[in-house]
């Protein structure tokens, strides 16, 4: 089970489904079919339980999320998106979270510097061919999630034209 810690979210996005409670496996299903469809380089998805800690996960507070990576570059690693969909009432609450999580060396570092200027050095540290790679991939997952949506909410003849398709974060994806 992985943890999730909401300090380590960089960029999200959400959208509430009206009366598509039940629906969130067809989210799953459907957005990693459109993301291998895709045929982007280097992605690997895995679905994975995860808690915002461990007592909380003691305490049986989890969810499932679909865990997207890039894979092919050792500076990208670190950088985690986690799509998410669950009942809210009668309602479906989609979303998903980039997070960057690092690694035991650079989180003892990180005890000694503040979060937000960490993830500002590292983000320095990326070349132009890095920051490329990861606003194409979190962008694609993004849109595939958005494609899964569309299809959902036709399919319970809404119109998808009213969702807001920006993230709110540093890369800003739409």
């Amino acid at each position: 089970m992985a943890i999730l810690k909401g300090r380590q979210v960089i960029d999200s996005w959400s959208v509430l489904i009206s009366g598509a409670k039940g629906k969130a496996e067809d989210i799953f299903r459907d957005t990693e079919e459109f993301i291998k469809k895709s045929g982007a380089p280097n992605i690997k998805m895995k679905r994975r339980t995860v808690s915002p800690g461990i007592f909380k996960r003691l305490l049986g507070k989890k969810r499932e999320f679909l865990i997207v990576t890039e894979k092919g570059s050792m500076k990208l690693k670190p950088f985690q998106m986690f799509i998410n969909a669950r009942d809210y009432g009668n309602n479906l609450d989609v979303c998903w979270y980039l997070t960057y999580r690092i690694g035991i060396k650079q989180m003892l570092t990180a005890l000694f510097v503040p979060f937000a200027a960490a993830i500002q050095g590292i983000l320095m540290k990326l070349d132009l061919f890095d920051q490329q790679d990861l606003r194409a991939y979190v962008t694609n997952a993004h849109h595939c999630l958005l494609e899964a949506v569309e299809k959902l909410m036709v399919s319970l003849n809404q119109d998808p034209s009213k969702i807001d398709r920006k993230s709110r974060g540093f890369l800003g994806i739409s």
